[in-house]
């Protein structure tokens, strides 16, 4: 029984920073991908100038997503 003090070595491994960096560079490779396909479906613009937009949108989802 736990007197409320605790041993971190008895507590579980939480990789806690990893998964976060890991979940945001999931977001942001989702929104991207999920862009990209926005744009091809509209048909408005050509493969040059998506390419460009979804650079632009890249920067940022890097400002925004920290």
């Amino acid at each position: 029984m736990s007197d409320g003090n605790f041993n971190r070595n008895l507590l579980p491994y939480t990789p806690y920073q990893s998964g976060l960096k890991a979940g945001k560079s999931m977001a942001r490779m989702k929104a991207l991908e999920a862009f990209q396909t926005y744009l091809q479906d509209q048909g408005i613009l050509d493969a040059e100038n998506i390419e460009k937009e979804c650079t632009v949108f890249k920067r940022l989802l890097e400002k925004t997503i920290i």
